[in-house]
């Protein structure tokens, strides 16, 4: 695991320049570091040691007439495979790594080479002989990779901070960005809060040459449920492809632990992998906030030893400007910080920890997911639904109300993601500036277009595989635990536990289980069955848990005196005067203090926007304080 920066060399001074940009990501990569600079491009890389760790695995790295140079980020799975392919082709290796396999086998397929990869990666590689660089980002965004045009320059790296120390780059505000952000919580698009500055997305490769840039799309997922296969059949072949997916992951010449919860994925993860051991945070003592009394439960189980630890409050909110600063972008999802918190405690003990990360997005398992058809009003007409759904939208909105309006609109209508933070007349009665940012449904009918056949379940993953996941979950994850130079390894998500997902029939996804008088939902079905072979019987019940995420207290916390003050301090600043009718974030607040509403999460979009605005346009791109 790695940090990587370049651009194209159009200035005296590029060899300083790229050091600089190295250091700003010098946490992804402490062990060693290595550049190239000739008349077209400069290179830099930040190396974080896990397979070959001598230094002949440094980087960046040749090919055999040196007119090819690589920079990468990720770790390549199945490149034993490859390199065999690839010596039989008639090609030389003069290192062990993976990285070498990437360099030689772009020479030999070109972007098909994509195709044949099982990893997580960013790379770019630089062809003298054509003036041309070539760069490619993993199948789902496990790793990031970001670039701008700005003049004659063209950049590129892990990390936007990185671009701060480039004398071509323009620092400036992306408020179109702002404003789809406070309905996502995340930034949904290519583009970034830095002006100019955009996201290579998931399963895209870019071409850059003669300042010209080609970005394409290599591989998507493809829903098609086969019937064929009785649950049983679908239970042992998740479980089998599962371990498969573990064992890869779990190739390495360093130690390897776990992240763990209470949860199935993470559970499911720490027990396959058999991992020497796990990692847990939680805060104070309610078992809603705090799950370390199961983690040690379940380590003992499988006869492992957990580390933990209990966040305090003012660890949490002291460490604000820190998660901003390396998050590159706001991100206003309360559980990055204890991702950081983990990814900490981890790093003192292994340098790989493996998650359960995609679990949700692949099986069909957040609850959210149970929604659509689930009911007996659901089967009623559409028009009818549609009717009842406008006339309820029209009185005050509280729990009974708010169904009938959710269930008059499609799925394309009520879900952008798991988050759904300001309305777009929210967001607009919110903000002073006014911006040409596109509608959610605008953003996300791109992507319900192209399952437009499926069913609902079907469509909600497949947005949740798109925007979500790398928009927020593989966000943190990444620069949490980059943060503390610590590499994460997901493997669930997998090109074979993907291929292998996609056939699941819905049924065996979200199923409906009658008790009683009441209808019992079951996400992630099939897997929750697999997990249970693959867990201790004393703690089968992992595999039953409803979801929980990564439980944070800030509702309870933004009821306190102490931390209600942080945040109107906030709100009261004149970089929120500059953005916002404070008068409406100031009624926000007042109205959740008295408990007359749950603004928490609204409060914490706008709150966290504010943190990440003074550390990169009041600091000049650096934390210097506790909030």
């Amino acid at each position: 695991m790695c940090g990587i920066v370049g651009f194209t060399n159009k200035i005296k001074e590029a060899d300083e320049v790229i050091g600089r940009m190295m250091d700003r990501i010098k946490h992804r990569g402490p062990d060693a570091y290595g550049k190239y600079v000739d008349d077209g491009v400069a290179l830099g890389h930040r190396r974080l040691s896990i397979i070959d760790i001598t230094s002949q695995g440094d980087q960046p790295i040749f090919n055999e007439d040196r007119s090819m140079v690589l920079v990468f980020n990720g770790e390549i799975y199945n490149y034993r495979d490859i390199r065999k392919e690839l010596a039989a082709a008639g090609h030389t290796f003069a290192t062990n790594t993976d990285s070498e396999v990437l360099i030689h086998g772009y020479e030999e397929y070109g972007a098909k080479l994509l195709g044949k990869l099982r990893g997580m990666f960013a790379f770019v590689i630089w062809d003298s002989k054509n003036k041309e660089l070539f760069g490619a980002r993993d199948f789902f965004g496990i790793k990031p990779m970001y670039y701008a045009v700005m003049g004659d320059t063209f950049m590129f790296g892990s990390e936007i901070k990185s671009f701060l120390e480039h004398p071509d780059f323009k620092k400036e505000l992306n408020e179109r960005a702002l404003e789809n952000y406070l309905t996502f919580q995340y930034s949904p698009t290519q583009e970034t809060f830095f002006k100019n500055v955009y996201k290579l997305m998931p399963a895209h490769y870019f071409r850059y040459s003669s300042g010209e840039l080609e970005v394409k799309r290599y591989w998507d997922i493809t829903f098609e449920e086969d019937k064929s296969k009785s649950l049983k059949d679908w239970v042992d072949s998740i479980s089998d492809t599962f371990r498969d997916s573990v064992t890869a992951h779990k190739i390495a010449d360093v130690e390897v632990g776990s992240f763990l919860s209470s949860g199935v994925d993470s559970s499911t993860v720490a027990a396959v992998a058999d991992v020497d051991k796990t990692f847990t945070v939680g805060f104070g003592t309610d078992e809603k906030y705090n799950e370390i009394g199961f983690a040690k439960e379940f380590s003992k189980a499988i006869g492992k030893d957990n580390y933990s630890k209990v966040i305090s409050p003012e660890e949490y909110w002291g460490s604000l400007e820190k998660i901003q600063y390396h998050m590159d972008e706001p991100l206003a999802d309360p559980s990055a910080v204890a991702l950081y918190f983990v990814c900490n405690i981890a790093s003192r003990k292994v340098k790989v920890a493996l998650s359960g990360e995609g679990a949700d997005e692949i099986f069909g398992g957040y609850n959210v997911y149970s929604d659509p058809g689930g009911t007996f009003y659901d089967r009623l007409p559409g028009f009818f639904k549609r009717g009842v759904g406008k006339l309820a939208s029209k009185l005050p909105a509280k729990r009974g109300v708010n169904f009938f309006v959710r269930k008059g609109k499609t799925v394309e209508e009520r879900f952008i993601g798991n988050a759904y933070m300001f309305t777009p007349k929210q967001r607009k009665e919110l903000l002073k500036i006014t911006t040409d940012a596109p509608d959610p449904m605008k953003i996300t009918g791109h992507y319900y277009k192209r399952v437009k056949k499926a069913d609902d379940v079907t469509k909600m993953q497949y947005l949740d595989l798109h925007l979500w996941l790398s928009g927020d979950i593989l966000l943190k994850a990444d620069k949490m635990s980059m943060a503390n130079s610590l590499e994460v390894r997901v493997p669930f998500l997998d090109k074979k536990v993907m291929k292998l997902a996609q056939g699941i029939p819905t049924k065996y996804r979200v199923t409906r289980k009658e008790k009683t008088q009441q209808t019992k939902y079951i996400t992630k079905y099939a897997m929750r069955l697999a997990a249970k072979k693959n867990t201790p019987k004393e703690t089968e019940k992992t595999s039953e848990k409803k979801k929980l995420g990564f439980p944070v207290p800030i509702r309870v916390w933004l009821r306190e005196d102490k931390y209600c003050a942080i945040v109107k301090k906030a709100f009261e600043s004149q970089s929120s005067e500059k953005f916002f009718n404070t008068a409406v974030l100031e009624k926000l607040l007042e109205d959740h203090k008295a408990g007359k509403a749950d603004n928490s999460r609204k409060i914490w979009t706008v709150f966290t926007f504010l943190v990440w605005y003074r550390v990169y346009f009041e600091n000049n791109g650096k934390y210097c304080r506790a909030v």
